[in-house]
């Protein structure tokens, strides 16, 4: 690794937990983008540069999201029996999810994620919340719900929130409730899907070696996490003093501006 690649892995880093602070979101749809443009730069092949990107976005979540629930879940924000109900088949979706993006060429998996970062860039400037209609499916179906959510956040190297918020919302489970619950769906889907993405990498690359886990580009793993969890409390702490709807609009064109990126990176495959 370049000295030029590490200052920008590091910036990227300390950019996306700041951002994921200050807006409440993942850093997905920040990190992905952004690590390809760096791989691609820096040499990576380009039949495998989304995927990598992907992976170790996925990977990086093992680490971030430990803080994120411990916080909500000192307010009391958590719903337990939900996340539980949730977890066996959000495991069994993000491990399946990693190898169906193993299977994919890099146009149709960067024209997804491009589709995904403007959906939630959409969301993020109308701000619309789904209406309550109805309440919590039983075991078996809060099983597929989490098969669902394990998958999309899987492909598209997220922590799962954007999905599993609206869809406990809809459930009529409180805003609150529902964000801190997502949060504890973010380390089982980080482990199934990074766990999928390292044994396609091994069936790709052959045995693991430095500096490559599978897909998971461990340099970048190691940076972004670092800075990261110094910077994401500064954000959140930024978000209580400041009003963050105009910044809010700004970073929703920033989304646009990165998932033409990867459909432009989708046409050129």
């Amino acid at each position: 690794m370049t000295g030029v690649e590490l200052a920008g892995l590091l910036a990227l880093g300390a950019a996306t937990g700041f951002l994921a602070g200050l807006f409440g979101i993942g850093g997905g749809m920040i990190l992905v983008p952004f690590l390809t443009l760096i791989l691609t730069a820096h040499g990576a092949p380009a039949e495998h540069v989304v995927h990598i990107a992907i992976a170790t976005s996925l990977a990086t979540i093992l680490f971030t999201s430990i803080s994120s629930l411990r916080a909500h879940h000192r307010h009391g924000a958590v719903l337990w029996p939900v996340a539980r109900a949730l977890a066996p088949g959000i495991v069994v979706g993000a491990a399946a999810g990693a190898q169906v993006a193993a299977l994919l060429p890099t146009a149709p998996l960067a024209a997804a994620f491009a589709g995904f970062v403007g959906l939630s860039a959409t969301q993020m400037l109308r701000n619309r919340k789904p209406k309550p209609s109805r309440q919590l499916p039983g075991a078996a179906g809060l099983a597929s719900a989490g098969g669902l959510i394990g998958l999309v956040s899987s492909l598209v190297g997220a922590g799962g929130a954007f999905v599993s918020v609206p869809f406990m919302v809809w459930c009529n489970v409180a805003i609150h409730r529902a964000v801190g619950t997502a949060s504890a769906l973010g380390f089982p889907i980080a482990a199934a899907g990074t766990a999928g993405y390292v044994a396609a990498g091994w069936r790709e690359f052959g045995a693991p070696a430095w500096p490559f886990a599978g897909f998971v580009y461990l340099p970048a793993l190691a940076a972004i996490v670092a800075m990261s969890v110094l910077t994401a409390p500064l954000g959140a702490r930024l978000a209580h003093a400041i009003d963050a709807a105009p910044l809010r609009r700004g970073f929703a064109l920033l989304l646009y501006l990165l998932g033409g990126y990867m459909l432009w990176k989708a046409i050129g495959a």
